[in-house]
């Protein structure tokens, strides 16, 4: 699988979010797929995200349930592990997507009206 974690300039955001969450690195063990935000990711039956597929996004994964913690960035791609998004180990225990942002040209992100 081809990975892809720039940030995209100029391209528009999907209206159709998807992110496929998986309990264990390269994409094995129990997943999940969402369309919308998740506080707790082990309602879902996966534990913790060992790797993620960003179908269409962007997304921002939490440290722990409830949207707490350290964050990270998930982009449009395919993360394998969780050190391919930033994480030491895997430990996303929640995530929701980005929403209500415009991409500037200038390379800033600024609330929409």
């Amino acid at each position: 699988m081809a990975s892809d974690h720039q940030t995209q300039a100029g391209k528009p955001q999907s209206l159709n979010p998807k992110i496929i969450i998986f309990e264990q690195e390269n994409f094995q063990g129990h997943s999940h797929e969402l369309n919308g935000p998740c506080p707790n990711l082990k309602e879902t039956g996966v534990e913790k995200a060992g790797s993620v597929l960003v179908q269409a996004g962007p997304w921002v994964g939490y440290q722990y349930p409830g949207y707490r913690g350290l964050q990270y960035l998930l982009e449009k791609g395919d993360y394998k592990d969780s050190s391919d998004f930033g994480a030491p180990h895997p430990q996303v225990q929640s995530v929701r997507r980005i929403r209500d942002m415009q991409w500037h040209q200038r390379g800033a992100f600024h609330p929409s009206n």
